[in-house]
């Protein structure tokens, strides 16, 4: 089996082969390529990589590579984590929208924007080189923001699923709280990627007793606390919501906080300047600690999951993914992306059942996705009107002059990766 990661430079890399050294049972690798232009940082992931596989005893061999087309070619699945214009267009995304009093984020609003018209045109160039080398290949999205992203893929017919770690981070961090066994968690995991709620948490299966009543009584500060929002949030929904959500629900409490502090992105640039020193080393044979805070916890079992599902090795029969809805969710079309629990097999996903949405979550769920619309329209076509459209209809902003002001903002800050501006 020949595995490749495009974006194989990047610092969470080292979580990925962790994951794949530990679970080489479930996903037994005999290649992996890590694919990145840039080839300083690819050598140091790569070295690392190496001996974390030598430390774990894996047999399988791991090389790298600048050259898209030989590092794809054969691979019977493809992994994609890049960040288009690096971690200095990230910090742009999270900057300029606050200066007309919007959330500077790189996945939503009018920042996630921006990251989505850089990098859709990117991933379908490399989903088609892929397409050429190998059409059966699978590609697996975990690049931001993956909604539109794997729409963007699905729409150009290509075998594609999308992958975030919100989900099995609630999973894990539940059973940790309920103390079993994490596969014993399932998750009523139901909305858009980044705009997701957790409506029922079941021991056993997708029938099992949903005991978040439980969870939230006896541990709702520590979750209200995990997601940065107010216990009486939690409390009054009765539902854990994503962590992304603070940004709608308490918009103007994160404006004046990110307006006070560094950018995210500063903070994460600082601290991959520190892992890729560290990662130089050659004693080091292990991820570092310091990798926990980079963010994508457990990334790595995530994707050995959906991986070996797909690829029929196994897998667990229901993962939350990104795919089409297929009348999942009556009130979207059928070709939006939704992110909930589906049984994934090698014919790809196939969405879970869900119960009638309440109109608070079915509402905000249809607005964001006409949005993620118009953004995919945005990065595929392009021009200024496009754009401006995309982010009127984005709940986040939705007033003509946020509109108009943000849109200068995003074209002057991005025209190096925009071809038509």
């Amino acid at each position: 089996m020949k595995l490749a990661v495009v974006g194989g430079g990047s610092t969470y890399t080292p979580e990925l082969i962790d994951g794949f050294a530990r679970l080489r049972d479930t996903l037994p690798i005999e290649e992996l390529v890590l694919v990145d232009p840039a080839a300083d940082r690819l050598e140091l992931v790569g070295g690392l990589a190496r001996r974390i596989f030598a430390k774990q005893d894996h047999a399988g061999r791991i090389t790298t590579t600048s050259d898209l087309d030989a590092g794809v070619a054969e691979a019977d699945a493809v992994l994609l984590q890049l960040r288009v214009g690096g971690q200095a267009a990230r910090d742009q995304d999270e900057t300029w929208p606050l200066e007309c009093g919007c959330v500077g984020q790189e996945t939503t609003g009018a920042g996630g924007l921006a990251k989505a018209l850089r990098t859709v045109p990117v991933v379908l160039d490399i989903a088609e080189r892929v397409r050429r080398t190998n059409p059966d290949a699978w590609i697996i999205d975990f690049t931001n923001p993956v909604g539109i992203v794997t729409r963007a893929l699905l729409q150009a017919g290509h075998k594609a699923v999308g992958l975030c770690n919100v989900a099995i981070g609630f999973q894990r961090k539940f059973a940790r709280l309920l103390e079993v066994e994490p596969g014993q968690v399932h998750l009523d995991h139901v909305g858009l990627n980044h705009l997701s709620w957790e409506l029922g948490v079941r021991l056993g299966g997708p029938d099992g007793e949903n005991v978040l009543p439980k969870l939230l009584a006896e541990h709702g500060d520590t979750i209200a606390d995990d997601l940065r929002m107010d216990r009486r949030i939690v409390d009054r929904l009765g539902v854990v919501p994503s962590y992304y959500l603070r940004y709608f629900y308490a918009h103007d409490e994160v404006v004046r906080e990110l307006g006070t502090k560094p950018s995210r992105a500063a903070e994460v640039a600082a601290m991959e300047k520190e892992l890729l020193a560290m990662y130089g080393d050659p004693a080091l044979d292990e991820k570092p600690e310091l990798l926990a805070k980079r963010g994508g916890a457990f990334y790595s079992e995530a994707a050995v999951d959906l991986a070996a599902s797909l690829l029929g090795n196994g897998g667990s029969p229901v993962q939350v993914v990104n795919t089409y809805n297929n009348g999942t969710l009556p009130f979207l079309p059928d070709d939006a992306v939704i992110e909930v629990q589906a049984r994934v097999g090698h014919d790809g996903a196939t969405p879970l059942a869900v119960p009638a949405l309440d109109p608070l979550y079915a509402g905000l769920i249809a607005n964001v996705t006409a949005y993620e619309d118009l953004a995919l329209e945005a990065a595929l076509r392009g021009g200024r009107d496009r754009v401006f459209k995309a982010l009127l209809a984005h709940p986040l902003i939705g007033q003509f002059e946020y509109a108009e002001g943000l849109t200068d903002r995003l074209i002057a800050h991005n025209r190096e990766h925009l071809a038509w501006a």
